[in-house]
């Protein structure tokens, strides 16, 4: 793994552990050489976004209880794969940020002024 450091150069947060997130599934969007798909960014998924992974081919809903997997409801939060996170905010379907529990990598696909115009606030 690599040091984990957030977008604010802080200690990275914890996104999830119900349910639990992240390449390493240690609830936290840490990643390393192995994750080629830089789930770095921490994300308060919403039906929209759901619904467009879906459609995508990536359906987050459904259970998989094989994988300890519980599917994914609006509200929950994900350490999402920083490239799906591009994709959707180019589909007006982008779910909001947390920029604490967000990896720095994140910024190597994404820019920190896009991640900062998704964040959430302590109101939503």
């Amino acid at each position: 793994m690599e040091q984990s450091i957030n977008v604010l150069g802080g200690v990275l947060q914890a996104c999830s552990t119900r349910p639990m997130t992240g390449f390493y599934r240690n609830g936290c969007c840490d990643t390393g050489p192995d994750d080629r798909g830089s789930h770095t960014i921490c994300v308060i998924v919403t039906d929209e976004f759901l619904a467009m992974s879906r459609y995508l081919g990536n359906d987050l809903t459904t259970p998989r209880p094989e994988f300890g997997f519980p599917g994914l409801k609006a509200g929950d939060r994900w350490c999402l794969c920083a490239g799906r996170f591009l994709q959707a905010t180019q589909e007006f379907a982008a779910p909001k940020v947390v920029l604490e529990a967000t990896h720095q990598r994140a910024m190597d696909i994404v820019p920190l002024d896009l991640l900062k115009r998704h964040a959430t606030t302590d109101a939503d």
